[in-house]
């Protein structure tokens, strides 16, 4: 994930777009595995794409309500995870994005 701050981010972002991206769980695995390959365009390593996706989380976490069922048990996980498990959730993330993109 390029090493943007994802409130500008969403900021910068028509609400229609953000509805479209967080509506469907592909459309947003296909978002954020587009901002993995920029990342990696960028020659940010694995552990700078999941600081980067640990970002993200925490900004949807605090600023945007899920959108649909993986969504909201992404959020529920992130609520109850600490530091050091949502490290390991954005990993995850990160990987599943490069996968299926």
């Amino acid at each position: 994930m390029a090493e943007k701050d994802p409130k500008q981010a969403a900021a910068k972002m028509s609400e229609d777009k953000k509805d479209d991206i967080m509506q469907n769980f592909q459309t947003f695995k296909d978002y954020l595995g587009d901002q993995v390959q920029k990342g990696e365009k960028l020659g940010l390593g694995e552990e700078g794409l999941t600081k980067g996706a640990k970002r993200v989380g925490d900004y949807l976490a605090k600023n945007e309500e899920p959108k649909n069922r993986e969504e909201k048990v992404l959020n529920e996980l992130w609520n109850v995870a600490n530091e050091d498990e949502r490290k390991h959730i954005a990993h995850v993330l990160v990987k599943l994005t490069d996968e299926t993109n």
